[in-house]
């Protein structure tokens, strides 16, 4: 019989519990996972994404991959890293967000004077999308680099990277409901691509989330 706490099934379980709490517990590391929620991305890519070195990015990829959060594949040269099971690290950090939220002042303050000021709309759920789009009620906008688009996008979207929205206006519908997203609830880029767009007078929300949640909830994508 097991008789020692090192030796406890429910301590196993809690001490790697908590070398996955450990791997989270870096700001770079909370938004690599992010950007590998868009798709396979080469550590080049990643590091760019995030501003490290590669050095830097390549020491919190394999932080990552010892917690199982992460999975690596070698393709010639180059090193492309995955989610370990998309639903589930998608909704570890949707989770690790609501917690925040709630209970961390200044996330809440983050989130009431970033987010909820610059649109006080409501939201589209994910739900509420698929039907619209299911019915041809709405044009959906991916506003992520063109690169994050190929990897896979809400199925029917249109991409036009935030930082080109101002010189392709002529691309979006005046007289359709216009639906953005991107990376995920926390990316600003949706945020100020609605903000531009509603200043032009395009009648135009957001989607609740971001790409990651979509494809985790099991809804139409395409690459």
């Amino acid at each position: 019989m097991l008789s020692t706490a090192s030796e406890s099934p429910k301590h196993v379980v809690f001490e790697n519990l908590a070398a996955v709490a450990q791997a989270l517990g870096h700001a770079h590391r909370l938004e690599l996972l992010e950007g590998m929620a868009q798709g396979p991305r080469s550590v080049e890519d990643l590091a760019g994404l995030v501003g490290l070195s590669m050095a830097n990015a390549s020491r919190h990829l394999q932080l990552l991959r010892r917690a199982r959060l992460v999975e690596a594949e070698r393709q010639g040269k180059r090193v492309f890293y995955r989610l370990a099971g998309d639903v589930e690290v998608v909704a570890l950090l949707k989770a690790l967000g609501r917690v925040g939220e709630r209970n961390i002042a200044e996330v809440r303050g983050v989130m009431r004077d970033f987010f909820h000021d610059r649109d006080a709309l409501e939201t589209v759920s994910r739900e509420e999308l698929a039907e619209r789009l299911n019915a041809g009620q709405v044009t959906v906008l991916d506003v992520r680099p063109e690169a994050e688009y190929a990897l896979g996008h809400v199925a029917g979207a249109i991409n036009i990277p935030a930082d080109e929205l101002e010189r392709r206006l002529a691309d979006l519908p005046k007289g359709h409901e216009i639906i953005a997203y991107c990376r995920g609830p926390y990316c600003v880029m949706s945020f100020e691509a609605v903000a531009a767009l509603r200043a032009k007078g395009f009648k135009v929300r957001r989607l609740e989330d971001g790409f990651p949640e979509w494809k985790a909830a099991g809804l139409a994508v395409e690459a």
